[in-house]
């Protein structure tokens, strides 16, 4: 794999990376598989560490956190092969266990990590609503370190900036663009830090910081995805798939929250 020089329009030095950190018996160990199993392990480790505050036995909730994990890689590479544009997948079907070549979407390993754990919940005897709002802290820290693994990839910018911070470099067509992996990082790693917060003084009722996640970082795709170029397209409507999905996600979220709101206070 070649190297990448990296430059940002606001610095003079110019970064020098490769996507392959290492080789092993002929197996290249990539930067993005390294930087997504550091963001795993750190949330495993910030939720077995908080769990007892939200009422959760961390032994039963592993189990959960495997088999969703599981669900969760086969959900993101199954959305994005239906989304994909063309007839690429059916004409070729294995290529869809080709996961090696890049193609995942966070959307879908989100939904396939809710949609199993719910069922691992009811068989492990866990409440389904605080075994989500922790989880969902566990998911920012993951998103917000997994998002430099495509500053090593190269991949998911957006248009072309004139901003300090815009990033060039051989996969841009040496033109400066917007550093989209970056600005969700840092979308996320707020996220994580004021939902830390709520969860330990202000949290209302069970959901309530899982509602909050998927308000919040559905907010900051659904601007951050309008920057981007590499988009995943809904044909029927001609719109980026992961808009239309944050638009849904920002309104069911938002509605439940209200809801559970007003009964409270009605009660």
């Amino acid at each position: 794999m070649d190297n990448y020089h990296v430059k940002f329009l606001g610095f003079d030095n110019t970064f020098t990376i490769n996507p392959v950190a290492f080789s092993f018996f002929g197996i290249s160990i990539r930067w993005y598989g390294i930087i997504l199993c550091t963001g795993f392990i750190l949330a495993f480790i910030y939720c077995m560490k908080v769990s007892k505050r939200f009422k959760i036995n961390f032994d039963k909730f592993i189990d959960v956190i495997i088999v969703s994990s599981i669900c969760g890689i086969i959900g993101a590479r199954l959305y994005y092969v239906l989304f994909y544009p063309g007839d690429l997948y059916l004409k070729n079907p294995a290529k869809i266990l080709n996961i090696n070549e890049g193609g995942i979407a966070i959307y879908g390993g989100i939904i396939g990590a809710i949609i199993a754990g719910y069922f691992m919940c009811r068989f492990k005897k866990i409440n389904f609503k605080k075994a989500l709002d922790l989880a969902s802290l566990g998911f920012l820290i993951g998103q917000a370190i997994g998002r430099w693994g495509n500053f090593f990839n190269q991949e998911a910018f957006g248009s072309q900036t004139n901003l300090p911070w815009g990033m060039m470099s051989e996969a841009t067509s040496f033109k400066y663009v917007h550093p989209c992996f970056l600005y969700e990082s840092i979308w996320c790693f707020l996220g994580f830090l004021g939902l830390h917060l709520i969860s330990k003084k202000l949290k209302v009722f069970d959901g309530e910081i899982f509602s909050l996640y998927i308000a919040w970082y559905s907010t900051g795709r659904f601007f951050i995805e309008a920057l981007r170029t590499d988009s995943l397209i809904f044909p029927a409507l001609g719109m980026k798939v992961s808009q239309i999905i944050a638009v849904i996600a920002i309104l069911g979220s938002l509605f439940f929250i209200l809801s559970k709101k007003l009964l409270k206070n009605n009660v």
